[in-house]
């Protein structure tokens, strides 16, 4: 019998959507990102290695010029009409410093204040030592007719976050470690200039890299256990990572005091005020910074902090970078009056008009950390455990709330807001000879993507639409010869 060709096009036909029916469509494929080039370059994120040729300077406790009071400034002076503040601030409660004075309180502590000088006050009351150092002006220590020592109030303000005890259970405001010591080292003012009998390097206010790392030095071999340095000097980065003359030596003396034991605590930077960076933020790239700030630079041997707000976000004026170790409270600040001793202020005078401002900034929440290096430290000295300062260090960064990044770190806070009761309580794997986590495969608890039996389905497609194709190309074949057969039809 033969096939008509209608028939054998409708078997193709057939047989090509059966076959079609049963082969699997290919998985979609997604594109996945390139990995990325790391080339192992590090530009400016660290600075160059420690040179051991370049020594810590020697401290003479002097000035390098001879700097003299502006005439047509005032210093600091109290608000005519200002409102007693007895209220906690928000500071306090966040970092849950009451709780944390259950453990420590800074007593037996001495914390050197690298800063403006700071001034008498009634809530460091037999608390505060005057350096025999002074890098501003020698002859002006406590000489000032009518004019307080810290001209400025910047340092008398630091050292209120510190150290401040009112003695009065109305007043909320406290300081981390209000039983410590302070030891005022004068570096910096804005008050001070020097001008220079041949007019080539005047100098607009006190202070720089080189009486910094003298201060350092001089706050290392008075023993004291913890520095504080709300100071910064901003540049622009240099793409290999050059490290200057001044910077050096900061870094010298740096060690120098942390080999004795001391930890030193910086802050990040602000904008816009900063004289030589003005308002720019620093880059986004972890590996490459377009600017540098020291002493955080050198991250391996101080606490670097940045400013956080009350709502939790970093503040707009913290200077972000890859050496920032950790975050504190740096707005709506309350500190000492630098001008009235027996008072408190959360204000300060800004601007060409002098309006008063709140007080704000990295210079502040520096000294809420180096407050609790002093409590951790009396915390283990009471333990019989004398912790190192890169002990000390570490357990801060460690026990901070880290937020979301790899490694529990960025650019803008470091590894996170520090948390006093954690870093007074917690273990830390590599004290106590307790080792660290080794890293184990861990089941994860979400179960394993779904993936579909096929074989079934398959199996039933490839019977059906076999038996499918069969019915058809019968019924067909039928159909045709059927059609095909002649009128005459034998007959039995």
């Amino acid at each position: 019998m033969r096939i008509s060709r209608r028939v054998r096009r409708t078997v193709a036909l057939v047989t090509a959507t059966t076959l079609a029916m049963l082969v699997p469509a290919a998985p979609l494929v997604s594109a996945q990102p390139d990995e990325p080039d790391d080339n192992g370059t590090i530009a400016n994120a660290t600075p160059p290695p420690l040179d051991p040729s370049i020594p810590a300077p020697t401290a003479d406790g002097n000035a390098d010029v001879t700097y003299t009071r502006k005439s047509d400034t005032a210093c600091v002076a109290s608000l005519q009409e200002a409102t007693e503040l007895r209220t906690e601030p928000w500071a306090q409660d966040v970092l849950r410093l009451d709780e944390a004075h259950k453990y420590a309180t800074g007593k037996g502590i001495k914390i050197a204040v690298i800063d403006t000088g700071v001034n008498e006050h009634n809530y460091l009351a037999g608390r505060l030592e005057q350096s025999t150092a002074d890098y501003v002006n020698h002859d002006a220590k406590n000489k000032d007719a009518g004019n307080p020592y810290d001209c400025d109030g910047h340092g008398t303000q630091v050292a209120g976050i510190i150290a401040a005890n009112p003695n009065d259970p109305t007043i909320g405001f406290k300081g981390v470690a209000y039983e410590a010591t302070i030891l005022s080292i004068r570096q910096s003012s804005q008050f001070y200039e020097y001008k220079d009998p041949n007019g080539q390097s005047n100098r607009d206010t006190a202070g720089n890299l080189d009486s910094l790392a003298e201060a350092i030095v001089t706050a290392a071999d008075a023993q004291v256990d913890v520095i504080n340095m709300s100071i910064d000097a901003c540049r622009s980065a240099n793409k290999g990572g050059e490290i200057t003359a001044q910077e050096a030596t900061v870094r010298a003396a740096l060690k120098y005091a942390v080999d004795r034991g001391v930890v030193p605590v910086v802050s990040a930077g602000n904008r816009p005020n900063n004289i030589d960076c003005g308002d720019r933020q620093n880059s986004s790239d972890p590996d490459n910074p377009t600017l540098i700030v020291a002493p955080p630079w050198f991250s391996d041997l101080v606490l670097s902090v940045a400013a956080v707000q009350r709502d939790g976000d970093t503040a707009d004026f913290s200077l972000h970078g890859p050496w920032v170790s950790v975050a504190a409270p740096g707005t709506e600040i309350i500190s000492l009056d630098p001008a009235e001793a027996g008072r408190l202020v959360n204000q300060t005078s800004s601007g060409a008009n002098g309006d008063p401002v709140p007080i704000q900034g990295t210079s502040f929440a520096a000294p809420y950390v180096a407050g609790l290096a002093a409590l951790v430290k009396e915390r283990f000295r009471g333990l019989g455990k004398e912790l190192s300062a890169a002990q000390i260090m570490h357990r801060i960064k460690a026990t901070a709330e880290h937020p979301a990044g790899a490694g529990g770190r960025n650019l803008e806070v470091g590894y996170g807001m520090i948390d006093p009761v954690a870093a007074l309580t917690e273990v830390i794997p590599g004290e106590d000879d307790i080792k660290g986590d080794a890293p184990i495969k861990i089941p994860s608890d979400v179960p394993p993507p779904y993936q579909h039996n096929w074989g079934p389905m398959q199996i039933a497609l490839i019977g059906s639409g076999g038996g499918l194709a069969l019915l058809l190309m019968t019924l067909f074949i039928v159909h045709t010869v059927r059609r095909n057969r002649p009128d005459g039809v034998m007959k039995r």
